[in-house]
């Protein structure tokens, strides 16, 4: 038998159970990732088995699945919660990003096109759009659509196996840092540009990796800065 008892006929309900489980986990997840759940939005079980249309049974199990993954914190007579950015988490992985991020972008520049460039304006030519009614989830995303392009072409497979592995850690923190300082968004898209028009150029791999560096560094300075000038009510958020 199972963790939860079956009902005569046979294993039906642990099969439905688990696919609710998983429907659950993505249905929940999902709102994680779009900000309708936002960091410390308390997670109800009763509540969202009520709103999913299912058992409180396999909510939890999407839960606890959720807490696995770092999407989901529980605190003592608090519950469930939404896991905001963890500083010192973030902390790392922007600096670790920065470096490995640098150099795929270096060693990407020689095998770039006139093709690439110009997926990639456009890219930040919507970046651009997105500044007047600021929307920080759907910038994060063409922020990484952006720099996708300058990093893919990376021929060394392990860097950029590693640049994949800090973005997807960014994923995890749910890091969108422009919620937080959305004035660094302006100056991101003109950063944008100017690393593009040092790869039209064909500057040398050095600069362009000092570049792509300071770039992504310029983002966390602007975080911590925030953090340290807000301590208390940003801890409060980030909790």
């Amino acid at each position: 038998m199972g963790r939860h008892a079956s009902p005569p006929g046979g294993t039906a309900v642990s099969e439905e159970t688990g696919s609710k489980s998983e429907r659950a986990y993505a249905a929940i997840k999902e709102k994680i990732l779009g900000g309708e759940y936002s960091p410390g939005y308390r997670l109800v079980l009763a509540k969202l088995a009520e709103d999913l249309g299912f058992s409180v049974v396999p909510v939890r199990e999407a839960i606890r699945r959720l807490e696995a993954e770092d999407f989901v914190t529980f605190e003592r007579n608090v519950g469930a919660t939404v896991a905001g950015i963890e500083p010192t988490e973030y902390l790392f992985t922007m600096q670790t990003l920065s470096i490995v991020e640098g150099a795929a972008t270096a060693l990407s520049a020689p095998l770039i096109t006139p093709g690439d460039i110009a997926r990639a304006r456009a890219i930040n030519a919507q970046m651009r759009s997105c500044l007047e009614h600021f929307d920080p989830l759907r910038f994060t995303a063409l922020n990484l659509e952006f720099h996708s392009v300058l990093f893919e072409n990376c021929p060394n497979p392990h860097i950029l196996d590693l640049v994949h592995r800090g973005w997807n850690r960014l994923k995890t923190l749910r890091s969108s840092t422009f919620s937080y300082v959305p004035g660094r968004a302006q100056e991101s898209v003109a950063e944008h540009e100017a690393l593009l028009e040092l790869l039209e150029s064909g500057a040398g791999t050095d600069d362009i990796e000092r570049a792509a560096r300071a770039h992504r560094a310029a983002t966390l300075d602007a975080y911590l800065a925030h953090s340290h000038r807000d301590a208390p009510a940003t801890l409060a958020q980030l909790h």
